[in-house]
């Protein structure tokens, strides 16, 4: 295989009747990477990924993995999916399912690998139908990584998982990302995104509205979080024509500013006894709810 990136997508347009899906995007991902594409629901994402993997066709533009056709099998064959929906043999033991997605694979992950990475100990003999949401993400994921995949694409992979399958899912996919696996992700989770993301994709209407790493995203927006403990009134506060919103928690009080220094100041100048002062640059989250307001 060349030393193409992993994946990419080259002034990739779709369209469905009216409505634009993917409006000339360029990305890509490369080995050893972990690409996280957010954007709120339509903004264009399973369709990208849908493109990546040959299930339709962009109107222009192309998309390339391991600087291939997607349609060609030997690069195909370098790549495992969990996608958002999924259909699996209701009666089929979960053992019996990994066997036979393995079976497809000249050089298979160890069925014992799989069952650790994917957290399925005590799964193996219950039948599919029988498992909840939650364990069936769990198979879908053992599936997609049972063929030693060189790009993992997972489209909203936690949706269903509690904390303690979550962990496992994470701790794992870093496994793969430190072994030179590339990684596509898409997630509503933004904390999972911020945990995991070498670089972050933000799309919108189609378009890629803002990438870069996690720093570089939190750092297109202004705003702050200032933490402390203070006995001034939280209303009052609020009327301070920097500070964007106000809560107290028993004896703490957070403040959001695009002014942190201004509000600090005034702080300290309201209440000399104002302790455990702290302020944050906005997180992964909030700077996805400004650009995406931006941008619409």
């Amino acid at each position: 295989m060349s030393q193409a990136a992993a994946a990419s997508w080259n002034g990739v347009r779709m369209r469905y009747g009216a409505t634009i899906a993917l409006d000339g995007i360029d990305l890509a991902v490369g080995a050893g990477e972990l690409l996280a594409l957010l954007g709120p629901n339509g903004a264009g994402k399973s369709t990208a990924i849908a493109a990546a993997l040959g299930l339709v066709e962009p109107d222009a533009g192309e998309v390339l993995l391991f600087g291939q056709s997607p349609r060609v099998l030997a690069t195909r064959r370098h790549v495992g999916v969990m996608l958002q929906a999924a259909s699996m043999p209701d009666t089929l033991k979960v053992g019996e399912l990994l066997a036979q997605t393995r079976s497809y694979y000249a050089d298979p992950r160890a069925t014992e690998d799989c069952v650790r990475r994917a957290g399925l100990d005590g799964l193996m003999d219950r039948r599919y139908g029988r498992l909840s949401g939650g364990q069936q993400r769990r198979v879908q994921y053992a599936l997609a990584i049972c063929g030693r995949p060189r790009l993992l694409f997972l489209d909203e992979s936690s949706v269903g998982l509690d904390v303690d399958a979550r962990e496992i899912l994470w701790r794992s996919v870093r496994d793969l990302v430190a072994e030179g696996c590339a990684v596509v992700l898409t997630t509503h989770y933004l904390e999972e995104a911020e945990a995991l993301a070498d670089r972050v994709a933000v799309l919108a209407r189609g378009r890629v509205v803002a990438a870069g790493s996690v720093q570089q995203i939190r750092a297109r927006v202004t705003q702050r979080r200032i933490r402390c403990i203070s006995a001034l009134d939280a209303t009052a506060i609020g009327t301070w024509p920097e500070v964007r919103s106000v809560c107290r928690d028993g004896e703490r009080i957070e403040i959001v500013t695009d002014a942190a220094e201004i509000v600090v100041r005034q702080l300290l100048f309201e209440d000399s006894a104002v302790s455990e002062l702290e302020v944050q640059r906005a997180g992964l989250a909030e700077a996805f709810v400004e650009i995406t307001r931006e941008a619409a």
